[in-house]
């Protein structure tokens, strides 16, 4: 194995299974355009459909390679300003440090959060300080031959409290990926991914809260009809069935269309629609 993947996409590929190719309860569009000097443009819009609520953001992003700096900003139609500054493998190789910053000029508000990472073979270190309380994130991953072994933790500095406490350990192959995760000794998750075939993904997943009989259930799949459309898939153990079906009209050019239904209360209605466009020029 490499470098390891970082705590927080830890089974991410679980994940994706389950939120990729779907937009229940919205219509969304997101542009993506990249300008002549090499700043890239992302906006994006959308509109519940059962508030009628919209919303939008626009981000901007321009790299400097021969630096290794990258300046992000982004803002959305809740008047917030973020900006981040990033600078990678040039104090040392495999580190990353990064400032973010936020503001909101209706209320003055600001807050702030410095990053930092580290990756090389078998290790993936992280350590962020929100100046918001202060608040100090650290994570750490290690990876030897398929297995993964991960801790992330959150100390309020001002309560000298530890707020946050998880652990997470796991096996990836070529084709197959096992997660389980513990957070604050309470929350116990897991889940699998495999790779059946060149069109065929699944995944599985399983939560449940110690001292409750509450156990989430949920297996999800995504099936590649050719190199343009695939389909998804996907029920829980509230029997929510949830499907969705993405196609690339033209290069640069996709819709997805998905929908949320209820097994539990299918005469009652409450069923859910989403239709998404994403534009690359």
């Amino acid at each position: 194995m490499a470098v390891p993947p970082s705590y927080s996409d830890l089974g991410k590929a679980a994940k994706d299974i389950f939120s990729k190719g779907y937009g229940f309860g919205a219509v969304k569009l997101d542009l993506k355009t990249k300008s002549q000097s090499g700043v890239e443009f992302n906006t994006s819009g959308s509109s519940n459909t059962d508030t009628g609520k919209a919303s939008g953001s626009l981000e901007t992003k321009y790299k400097m390679k021969e630096l290794g700096l990258i300046i992000n900003q982004k803002w959305n139609t809740d008047n917030t300003l973020a900006t981040e500054v990033t600078v990678e493998d040039q104090l040392a190789q495999g580190l990353k440090v990064a400032l973010d910053t936020s503001f909101v000029p209706n209320t003055g508000k600001k807050s702030g959060k410095l990053k930092t990472g580290y990756k090389r073979n078998y290790v993936n270190l992280g350590c962020d300080v929100d100046f918001e309380g202060p608040i100090i994130h650290a994570a750490a991953v290690l990876g030897y031959e398929g297995w993964l072994a991960g801790y992330q933790m959150a100390f309020h500095t001002a309560k000298s409290k530890l707020v946050q406490n998880n652990f997470a350990l796991g096996y990836r192959a070529g084709d197959f990926q096992l997660h389980t995760n513990v957070n604050d000794g309470a929350e116990f998750g897991g889940s699998i991914y495999q790779r059946v075939n060149d069109e065929l993904e699944t995944a599985v997943t399983l939560a449940w809260t110690a001292g409750s009989n509450n156990t989430r259930f949920g297996i999800a799949a995504k099936y590649k009809l050719d190199k343009d459309i695939s389909v998804s898939a996907k029920v829980n153990n509230a029997s929510l069935i949830g499907v969705g079906y993405t196609q690339s009209l033209r290069p640069g050019v996709k819709v997805t269309l998905s929908a949320l239904i209820d097994g539990k209360n299918f005469n009652a209605g409450g069923h859910k629609v989403g239709l998404g466009f994403e534009l690359e020029v």
